[in-house]
Formats: structure tokens, sequence, C-alpha cells
């Protein structure tokens, strides 16, 4: 079976045309129409997860800031899947990468522990509380060093695009990286260390 993305007499088409041209009512209008329809495709990518509404609404910040690259109207249907599923899956790719750099963080702070029934909810308890304690100490950085690492590893952005959004040089960014990573593996150090 074949998927249809574009249809010859689509109603929506004028009101794709009228968002291009900046019309906010015509956004109101899409969103009404079709929140459901974008839901489901950030939905079959993601699956339920608790970010899902944040992602939706990101989907259609971009269509609002890109409304103006629709080239053609017709089409409006493929280039708005598009956009929710890149979406999606750069959503999907962030969370990962947040797990992957809690478990870096958490790593050399696991104790052994016997795999018992009775310790797992003690184990999950103890994550969470690591958690907590990775947070703190992302918290207590210095802004200077806080914004660019949690841009950096946390919403996975480039040196190049911290450095343009904090009007630094990619060199001075880079030291600030450098520094953060240092002082926050110092602050969990001191948070094993026996008292």
């Amino acid at each position: 079976m074949e998927l249809h993305l574009t249809e010859p007499q689509d109603q929506d088409r004028p009101l794709f045309e009228a968002l291009a041209a900046g019309d906010e009512g015509a956004l109101a209008e899409l969103m009404q129409r079709h929140g459901r329809w974008v839901r489901g495709v950030v939905f079959a990518v993601l699956g339920p997860v608790d970010e899902l509404d944040d992602v939706v609404q990101k989907v259609w910040l971009t269509v609002w800031r890109r409304a103006n690259t629709l080239d053609d109207a017709n089409r409006w249907r493929y280039w708005l899947y598009r956009i929710a599923h890149n979406a999606a899956i750069d959503a999907g790719r962030k969370r990962q990468r947040r797990r992957g750099l809690w478990k870096r963080f958490t790593s050399g702070m696991r104790t052994e522990q016997a795999e018992s029934p009775g310790n797992a909810v003690h184990q999950r308890l103890e994550q969470s509380e690591q958690h907590k304690r990775v947070l703190a100490a992302i918290h207590g950085l210095p802004e200077i060093y806080r914004e660019p690492f949690v841009l950096r590893h946390l919403e996975d952005w480039s040196y190049r695009q911290i450095a343009e959004a904090m009007d630094l040089p990619v060199d001075t960014v880079e030291t600030r990286l450098v520094r953060a990573r240092r002082l926050l593996r110092e602050a969990l150090a001191s948070l094993r260390e026996p008292r």
C-alpha cells in the first residue's frame, strides 16, 4: 500500500499559504486540525514518554519558523511529517545521550551489591539519590561553565552552535567545557569521599 501525503483538492493548502505569509491565525487553525496527527507521528517514533508534549510544541514552533521554506503548498503534509518525524528522532537521540551521560557520571558512584529482590528498591532509591547529586553538582557549576556544559551534554549542541549562541570564540567554549567537566568530576568525587 502506498502512502499518499498529498491531496489534489486539499482544503489546508490555503492555510499553509497564509502561514508562509506570517498569519498566526493560520497556525492556530492548523494546530487544531492536525495536532492529533502530529502527536501521532511523534508518538510513533518516541513511544509514550514524558516529553511528548514538549516535542509536539517544538514541531509547531519549527513549522512557524520555517513556514516560508515550504516551496510547494501541495506537499504540505509531507513537509509537516518530515518536521514532526525529525523532531521525534532528535528527541530520542537526546534522551539516549542523557542516559549515557547519566551512566558515565554515576558509574564511579555505584557500590557493589548482591543481586537480590530485596536490594531492587534500595538500588532504585540509591540511583535516585545519585541522580539528584549529579543534578545538584551541575547546578553548582559557575554559570559561565554550566551553560555551555548543559548545551553540549544535555542538549547536544556543537561547539560552534554554543559559540554562536553565547557570542564567544569556539576556543573559549572548549576551554569552558574542559573546566566544567573538571569541576563536575571534583564535585562528584568529593561526594563519594567518606566523611
